[in-house]
């Protein structure tokens, strides 16, 4: 979770309504399991008392038991511990980062701190002294520290050494409402800030795993006892049906692949060419904006009058066609009509709203053989299923759901699919359902690409495979 484009997911971890406890268990299979189990609230919507060890459910596993937290089946956390004599921290463990970090028992003048356990220094006999500062954005939320090194232990395995960041200041409001105490990086090194080694690279490193590999469970099933399972170290057949289909890393950062087109019922929205990357530290499914409108208008989310974007469509809509008939670069088409500057200064929102919505949409259908006609009335409609409110979520009649359509990612061959149950979720606050396909933009050159959150990871189980450098999905 440590760059900008975090920053609208970060605002869905506001509340939450169940509570899980999580178990780690080492066997003697290779295997380290971090097992998830649900529990609920107390009368006081308080996280609910850490229960003590059970006894293992078989010979072979010896877990522990601890807290975890779920909002509504869409955020997975869980606990680790760090220091001599251990002490515990709720993390989330997020493959979209690379850094461990902790709140800081220095975090002295930052709200979030007060809500928070708090690693102490002084109190471990095997903490080392970095000093390196450190400082990781969240778009409109920060935090910043000092790398420090000290003993850690992720299902029962104790990592020697491990930097991880003391969070001494958190700006923003979203930390303060979360109850997580950190965030656990399993992206790649190359994207770790400082070039910090990532805890499962150490766990690599150190013999801990036998095999290069860890994979994600998320049960989404509210009924069930389970709220998922991480793996370290290999695949547990219990978790998956059939084979996984695998797609190969196609940069070492996040764990980004190739993704094909993405159809509703079985038609095309007509625009590819971009990546993805599976995320668990994503609640949702992100995209750039000119597709997930054009996506969440297929499936039917509710429309609200866009009278500016309508504008720029009505007056140069034929121009545009025209230029696009006639062969015309499509990049450079909203320079050539004035709507954006030709000496590369920063843009305007008529001219963001040319280049990355309308000429992408008059495209995608002009490639189609469709009409004028039909091209324009179709912008226009586009125009109004763009999201209003702040973070870019679109509303969705919780009455429609039943008859919505299917929607399906081509990966690696294989179209993955999802059930309007899947992607569509009812609010946290108020009344209603949304849509779970998010607008999000990431400029280049990271983005543009998909984020595929935990409304894909809970539909399909996901290998993280680093020693062949591929990602794999099966049927969860």
């Amino acid at each position: 979770m440590g760059t900008t484009f975090r920053a609208a997911v970060i605002t869905l971890f506001l509340s939450s309504l169940l509570l899980h406890q999580l178990v780690f268990s080492e066997s003697n299979d290779g295997f380290v399991r971090i097992r998830l189990k649900k529990f609920k609230l107390d009368e006081n919507n308080r996280i609910a008392a850490r229960l003590t060890p059970q006894l293992p459910d078989s010979p072979n596993d010896d877990g522990i038991f601890v807290g975890l937290e779920n909002y509504r089946n869409i955020l997975y956390y869980g606990e680790i511990s760090v220091g001599t004599p251990p002490k515990i921290f709720t993390v989330q463990f997020d493959t979209g980062s690379s850094n461990l970090w902790i709140m800081s028992s220095k975090c002295y003048f930052s709200r979030a701190c007060l809500y928070h356990s708090k690693y102490d220094a002084r109190r471990s006999r095997t903490y080392k002294k970095n000093g390196t500062s450190a400082k990781i954005g969240y778009g409109i939320s920060s935090i910043s520290g000092k790398i420090s090194q000290d003993d850690v232990s992720v299902g029962g395995l104790t990592i020697k050494n491990q930097d991880f960041i003391e969070a001494t200041t958190l700006s923003g409001f979203s930390f303060t409402s979360t109850k997580f105490d950190g965030i656990l990086g399993l992206g790649f090194q190359e994207i770790s800030v400082k070039g910090v080694v990532p805890i499962w690279y150490n766990m690599m490193n150190q013999g801990l795993i036998q095999n290069p590999v860890f994979s994600f469970w998320l049960n989404r099933n509210l009924e069930e006892g389970e709220g998922g399972e991480l793996v370290f170290g290999g695949i547990d057949p219990m978790h998956y049906k059939g084979n996984h289909t695998y797609v190969p890393v196609i940069r070492k950062g996040y764990w980004q692949f190739d993704m094909g087109d993405v159809t509703v019922n079985g038609k095309h929205l007509g625009v590819t060419g971009f990546s993805a990357i599976a995320d668990s530290g994503c609640s949702l499914v992100t995209g750039p904006t000119a597709v997930i409108t054009m996506l969440n208008h297929e499936i039917g989310v509710d429309k609200r009058d866009n009278p500016e974007c309508k504008s720029i469509t009505r007056k140069y809509g034929q121009t545009i066609l025209n230029m696009l008939q006639l062969k015309e670069k499509p990049k450079k088409i909203c320079s050539l009509i004035g709507l954006c500057r030709v000496d590369g200064k920063k843009s305007n929102k008529r001219c963001k709203a040319c280049e990355q919505l309308i000429v992408v949409w008059m495209e995608s259908q002009y490639r189609r053989n469709q009409t004028k006609d039909v091209i324009l009335n179709y912008v226009d409609e586009l125009c109004d299923s763009m999201p209003k409110n702040r973070q870019r979520l679109s509303t969705v009649n919780c009455s429609r759901i039943s008859s919505m359509p299917i929607v399906s990612f081509l990966i690696g061959g294989r179209n993955f699919t999802l059930s309007p149950k899947e992607y569509v979720r009812k609010k946290t606050i108020g009344s209603g359902c949304i849509s779970g396909f998010m607008a999000f933009d990431i400029a280049p050159p990271l983005g543009p690409f998909w984020i595929l959150g935990d409304i894909f990871m809970g539909r399909y189980h996901t290998v993280f495979d680093y020693g062949r450098l591929r990602v794999g999905f099966a049927d969860a």
